[in-house]
């Protein structure tokens, strides 16, 4: 009896435990829930919940049915459409200490357009960019990631304010060493005044570090040597397009001996791409690895400033009066050219968006980035990374490819992709919900319904209240 009561006793144990079991419902912050995920690897589309919790995503459902699982917040996205927050993969903050607190507003301008991460290409603001990205990863103010290059790299003389200076190997090695106690998050180098030697040589010093680097190419240095130098993107096409002609080598004498300007060298050099030397240049690119950004929509702004009215711009409100003063310099140029150098500028437009499209068709990975910051005249921080997945669109880069080129590529270059650039467990809530499909129209990408940066959610109302 005393043998059968005590199984009888474990049974009814066991029957209790699981019923206690039962009860146990695991808490999440936030479900968006129902919503169309998309896939930025494959271009699919699946209905599934997104389960977040501490800023990170803890589950993605598609077929199950989680019902012992609660949320403090719930979003209904049925007939949304889910992606990763945008990056816009270069951006500048700077202008000096008079113009700090008018960048610092450029940061509710991203998370109003569903820019969750921003990646600063070089400024003179460092110490205060560094203040913002540690604020902001803390949840104290509201904005996006910010991975910067803190100052550029450049030579003697350099255009902009804050540039490390290098005339020798000595004055790489400091300058890197500087890059690296602040620490930076990659290395800029600019082309103004630095050297064809210096340049390879900071981004080979650099390569030996470990250092991620992008930068402009001085037009006395070959597009080849400088991918095999180790650089890891190459901001905007011309030196893309320098790589393609079948006179770069000439023309880059030219340039060494200071007889053609880096202007004079436009013309000549879209003359003489070259097909054969294109796909030699593309492939080259490709196993490399090296990124490559196209910043087409402010090479169109700049291109048409003699002829488009920007006064009445959506977003000119929105620029301080001091940012709003650097424009004046770019504008004046235009103003003042001659008019075949207007009709250059404008057929190099044109050219690029070809030559973009052509990277893309030969696999090179390209960063969806705005250029948009102080001084740069009518490119606007936050709407303009939109604008820039539009050209490329429009240039005849699927909209999937542009997107990629946003927030999935801009994780692989800064080699962050295991906290962003898809939707998968573990990944950061940085998040964007679109009231349409991006895919069928790329400006959809400005109808959003709800940003999530650090999984804290901002509504239309919250959005709108920051652009106000």
């Amino acid at each position: 009896m005393r043998y059968s009561l005590s199984l009888l006793g474990i049974g009814m144990l066991f029957l209790l435990l699981i019923n206690c079991e039962a009860d146990i419902r695991v808490s999440y912050d936030t479900l968006l829930k129902g919503g169309n995920i998309l896939n930025l690897e494959d271009g699919s589309v699946v209905v599934g919940d997104i389960y977040i919790s501490d800023g990170r995503i803890a589950k993605v459902a598609y077929d199950e049915i989680y019902e012992n699982s609660t949320a403090k917040n719930v979003v209904d996205a049925t007939g949304k459409f889910i992606l990763p927050g945008f990056w816009d993969n270069h951006v500048h903050f700077r202008g000096g200490d008079s113009l700090i607190e008018a960048n610092k507003r450029f940061l509710g301008l991203f998370i109003a357009n569903g820019i969750t991460t921003v990646r600063d290409a070089g400024g003179d603001l460092t110490t205060a960019v560094m203040q913002w990205k540690m604020t902001i990863e803390n949840d104290g103010m509201i904005g996006p990631t910010i991975f910067t290059s803190g100052p550029k790299i450049d030579g003697p003389g350099a255009t902009w304010a804050g540039s490390l200076e290098v005339e020798n190997q000595e004055d790489i090695n400091k300058a890197l060493d500087s890059l690296q106690a602040i620490p930076t998050d990659f290395v800029k180098i600019y082309d103004s005044k630095i050297s064809g030697e210096n340049y390879l040589n900071t981004i080979r010093a650099a390569e030996k570090r470990g250092l991620i680097t992008s930068g402009h190419m001085p037009f006395t240095a070959t597009l080849e040597s400088t991918i095999d130098a180790g650089i890891d993107a190459v901001e905007h096409l011309y030196y893309i397009m320098k790589g393609c002609s079948t006179e770069e080598a000439a023309i880059t004498q030219q340039l060494q001996d200071n007889k053609i300007s880096f202007w004079d060298a436009m013309p000549i050099l879209q003359s003489t791409y070259n097909d054969s030397v294109a796909k030699q240049t593309f492939e080259h690119l490709k196993q490399k690895n090296v990124f490559v950004v196209p910043t087409l929509h402010i090479g169109h702004t700049l291109s048409y400033l003699d002829e488009v009215d920007h006064s009445e711009d959506a977003y000119l409100k929105y620029m301080s009066p001091g940012i709003q003063k650097t424009y004046e310099g770019r504008i004046q140029r235009a103003q003042n050219a001659s008019e075949k150098a207007i009709q250059d500028r404008k057929e190099l437009d044109t050219f690029f968006k070809k030559l973009a499209l052509t990277l893309n068709q030969n696999d090179v990975s390209l960063l969806a980035g705005s250029d948009s910051g102080a001084f740069n005249s009518y490119t606007y921080p936050g709407i303009s990374l939109h604008k820039e997945m539009e050209v490329m669109v429009d240039a005849g880069i699927s909209p999937l490819d542009a997107l990629k080129a946003s927030a999935y590529n801009g994780a692989k270059f800064l080699k962050k992709e295991s906290d962003y650039g898809s939707l998968k467990t573990g990944k950061k809530a940085d998040i964007v919900i679109l009231n349409q499909n991006p895919l069928e129209n790329i400006q959809n990408t400005q109808d959003i319904f709800m940003v999530l940066k650090n999984g804290n959610s901002y509504s239309q109302e919250d959005l709108n209240k920051l652009l106000q």
